[in-house]
This record gives C-alpha cells, structure tokens and sequence, in this order.
C-alpha cells in the first residue's frame, strides 16, 4: 500500500527538474528569449506532466514579480551571476520546491525599499550623519527617508530599524522638533537616544524603545499621546500603544553586532538571526521551544548556527547555501 506521504512524493517534480525550471526562469528575466530558445524552452516542457508541474511552479514564483517594476524584478532573480549563479540556481531550486511565495517576495522583492534615502541589504549595517548632525545607525534590511524643512527634521523609517541619537540642529531660525514616522505614527524625540522597529510586536506594529532622554509617542488613529522615558519601551499601532514596559535586556546589543539571548525559545532565535542572512532558515516544530542564553554574532550567521548546534540537542541540514534547516539531532 502507498501511504499519503509516498503519494505526495510521488506527484511532486523531481528537483532536477526544479532546477532546470528555475534555470529557465533567470533566463527569462534577463532577457526575452530567441525563437530558438523559445522553441527549446517548450520542447523542454512538453516532455512530461512533471515538466509541466515544474514550470507551474516556476510561474508562481515569477508571478510575484508582476507588480515590480522590470529592472528590480530582473535584478532581484538574476542577481547572483556569473560566478555566483550556480548559487542562484540552487537557491531558486528551493525556493521552486518549498518555499512559500509570499516569504520569497518579501524578502527577495523589498521594491519600496529602492527609492528610499538610504538603505542596508540583508546583513549590513551602516552608520549616517544627517545636516543637523543626528546620527543614525541602520540595521540590516532597513530603508530610510529624510525630509528636513523649516517646521520639522522627519525620518521615515520604511522598513527595518534604526538607532537615533539627535543632534542639537544648529543654525536653525527656531526650534524644529526631530519626528521619526512610521505606517503606524510618530515617535518625537526630546533630545535623546532611541531605537524604533518596524514589524514588532507585530507585523503592523512599531515598537520604539528609549535609551536616553524622552521620546513621545502618537499613532496615526489620533489616539493619546504616549511618554516613554529613558529604560522604557512600548509598541505602537495605529489606533493606539502597547503598555509601556521596561527596555529588553540586551536589546541594544545589535549595535555592537550581537544578538544576545536571555531564556529565548530557539524558534525566536532563529528568526532574528534569519534577518542577517539571505535564504531561509527553516526551524523545525520539535525544537521551536527549546531555551537559548548567549551571544551570538550577527556579522557571521554561520558561526552564531554553529554554536547553537554545539551547545542544544539541535543538527543543522543544508539543502543548499540559501536553505539550511535546524532540527532535533539524530542519535
């Protein structure tokens, strides 16, 4: 008897021929294929019914380029070249056999993100001083924009998070208040230190956490305005804030380069170090809560899974440099 597992095995396309599926989709987005091309293409995919899965996979992945404009959606597929794009194929390769649609968009497909002021890919940080001499520090995968005028020094942060510590403006005819804006308000700073992320605690939600100095939040709805104080955090939606509570303990540590873990489930520990690197890092339900403590660098997300292999009763598999699972280990 085949049993519903084998089944599903058996009707999904081999991974060579999601390979050579995903090889056809970078050469479609480079560039318009040749008749002759064409014409190979679909004897290619006329060959069996698992061609044909195959390629129907490959067109929910492009068609996820749909509302992106040509050259982004050209350049996000076909960005590893030349001597990368073996790596690329591969990382397609998995993407075409597991990878849900929506997460590859989002994260190979950032397009808001390209106009912005300023921007760090996945895993760099970068460090900027405005005209007013505020500096800023950006974390990985974080777009920006500045607008300053004669009422009010805005940052807008896109996506991702960044560290503000406000300069004193000089040279202003008066005072012009320092906003940083989100989708979900604002956050004023009253000559301070602070740190604002989108995403937390939730996906439409900000969570803005105070260093030095006072930092008043308002929510897009027009709720209450609401005070954080030096050590405090908060989240902000749009229709109002979280409870005001105290800063996480090593929250700032990212500036410095590391993410440190007090008693955090291995589920969220993974999925911060996932924001440093390209590809999925995939944890699997059976060790989501085991308990992590420590340090972990997130200039070399490599070493930080090596340590978590050495240290728990976890295995990482690779599937391919851009897929790596974490998993109970085998005796």
């Amino acid at each position: 008897m085949i049993s519903s597992h084998d089944a599903a095995r058996a009707a999904a396309p081999d991974d060579t021929l999601l390979a050579q599926a995903a090889s056809w989709l970078v050469r479609m987005q480079e560039a318009a294929l040749s008749p002759h091309e064409h014409a190979e293409f679909e004897r290619w995919r006329a060959q069996s019914e698992a061609h044909r899965d195959a390629w129907s996979r490959a067109e929910r992945v492009r068609a996820t380029f749909a509302s992106v404009p040509p050259g982004i959606a050209a350049d996000a597929v076909g960005q590893l070249r030349d001597r990368q794009r073996r790596s690329a194929l591969r990382g397609l390769g998995a993407l075409l056999i597991g990878a849900p649609v929506a997460w590859f968009a989002s994260r190979a497909l950032p397009w808001r993100d390209w106009t912005a002021d300023y921007r760090t890919a996945t895993g760099e940080q970068k460090r900027i001083e405005l005209a007013d001499g505020t500096r800023v520090l950006l974390d990985t995968a974080t777009a920006i924009d500045v607008s300053f005028d004669g009422d009010t020094r805005r940052l807008r942060l896109v996506s991702g998070r960044v560290r503000v510590t406000t300069g004193h403006d000089p040279g202003a005819a008066r005072y012009r208040p320092f906003v940083v804006e989100t989708a979900q308000g604002t956050a004023q700073a009253l000559g301070t230190r602070f740190t604002v992320r989108t995403g937390e605690p939730a996906p439409d939600a900000t969570t803005v956490s105070v260093a030095e100095g006072v930092v008043v939040l308002k929510p897009a709805g027009g709720s209450a305005l609401q005070m954080l104080r030096a050590g405090q955090q908060a989240g902000m939606l749009a229709t109002g804030t979280t409870a005001v509570e105290p800063a996480a303990a090593g929250a700032s540590s990212w500036e410095q380069g590391m993410l440190m873990a007090q008693n955090q489930r291995l589920a969220d520990v993974l999925a911060e170090l996932a924001r440093y690197r390209h590809g999925v890092l995939h944890c699997d339900p059976a060790v989501a809560a085991l308990r992590v403590s420590g340090a972990f660098p997130l200039d070399d997300i490599d070493a930080s899974l090596s340590l978590l292999a050495r240290t728990l009763p976890v295995q990482l598999t690779t599937f391919t440099p851009l897929w790596i699972g974490v998993g109970p280990r085998r005796s």
